[in-house]
């Protein structure tokens, strides 16, 4: 089978991780007899000090006509200036939108010889293994009015969190399909207390479930699910919520893995079902780490395990993504480690030479 791949490296360690995630891509072509056609193109900030724009109009189209996109990481310290009119997470935003991904998945599940390796207790993170949807195309990062202005008494500033319940339908839909598909247990993340998107995205997922009697629902609040996170993590199976909450409670949540440089995304153009390709772009959830770039330290882990996420949803190669998690997960259990989860008596290894060693397991 033939598949058209868009790779945007990005910035920082971006290039070195998605470098090592198209190495096992390629290995798995090579076993199973499948053919990826790979495309590049500039996106965050290489692409403004190139084109002036986070992503330039013919990179957009490109990922359009392909099958899938991957992504490395976007951002770094020469483009924080907090006046500039273009960012690098511009480009990602865009990218967003433009491919209509609204649905962003992010599975966090320990691995069982990394147990010990998080700052949290063994039997706090043992057995953990869940998946947050978050809302991708609206809420705070995206709805109107946003802007700044300067008053008689000094600056002002205002975004808005908006939804509509055809946004929430959707997305929660796609936390039913995957909780059907998983223990049948959905947790929907709100702020129902206080905010009336909120109160709106609650009365939605009642609604919505309905039509999924065979799916536990319970509903959450944002600070509880927080907590929750940290003192009792093997609660959750599947968690559904807002572009704003999913952000910073899956980055809480990648501590359950004791990195983030562990962790894989999908954004997805549809509802994720068993044989159904849907349209997406994979990234790492970690950011593009400049003090790291060029030093051979990166953990590429995340990447590859995003490789193993598009072979699922995008390729509808469950066998193959099963043999790219199932060669990290051996390769762990050899003892071998980035420095971000290096362990006493483990052995340390670089990017490359961890993308060596699990390409070296899809290869068999």
């Amino acid at each position: 089978m033939r598949f058209n791949l868009v790779v945007l490296p990005g910035d920082g360690v971006g290039p070195e991780v998605a470098g090592e995630a198209i190495k096992v891509l390629q290995t798995v072509g090579s076993r199973f007899g499948h053919d990826f056609n790979l495309q590049y193109g500039p996106v965050g900030g290489v692409a403004i000090d190139e084109t002036g724009t986070a992503l330039p109009e013919d990179v957009l189209k490109l990922c359009k006509k392909s099958d899938a996109v991957l992504l490395g990481a976007v951002g770094g310290p020469k483009w924080d200036d907090p006046l500039a009119t273009v960012r690098p997470e511009d480009g990602l935003l865009a990218l967003r939108k433009g491919l209509g991904l609204f649905a962003n998945l992010r599975p966090v599940k320990v691995s069982p010889v990394l147990v010990d390796g998080t700052n949290l207790k063994p039997e706090v993170v043992s057995g953990v293994d869940l998946v947050f949807v978050r809302e991708l195309t609206g809420g705070l990062y995206f709805a109107r009015p946003k802007r700044r202005w300067q008053t008689t008494r000094g600056r002002r500033a205002t975004d808005s969190m908006t939804y509509s319940e055809q946004e929430i339908e959707r997305i929660v839909r796609v936390g039913f399909e995957l909780a059907r598909q998983r223990r049948r247990k959905l947790t929907s993340v709100d702020k129902a207390n206080v905010l009336e998107s909120s109160r709106l995205w609650r009365q939605v997922a009642t609604e919505v479930a309905l039509g999924y009697h065979d799916v536990e629902l319970d509903h959450m609040l944002v600070d509880a699910c927080s907590m929750r996170l940290i003192q009792n993590p093997a609660y959750f199976d599947v968690l559904v919520t807002e572009n704003m909450f999913g952000d910073i409670l899956t980055d809480e949540a990648s501590m359950l893995a004791g990195s983030m440089g562990m962790l894989p995304s999908a954004s997805l153009a549809g509802v994720p079902k068993e044989g159904v390709r849907t349209p997406g772009m994979y990234e790492p959830i970690h950011g593009s780490a400049p003090r790291r770039a060029g030093l051979d330290m990166a953990n590429p882990i995340a990447a590859i395990l995003s490789v193993a996420m598009m072979l699922r949803h995008s390729f509808g190669m469950a066998a193959e993504a099963q043999a790219v998690e199932a060669a990290v997960e051996e390769v762990l259990r050899q003892g071998y480690r980035t420095y971000d989860i290096m362990d006493e008596g483990k052995t340390e290894v670089g990017t490359r030479e961890m993308g060596d060693l699990i390409a070296g397991k899809v290869r068999g």
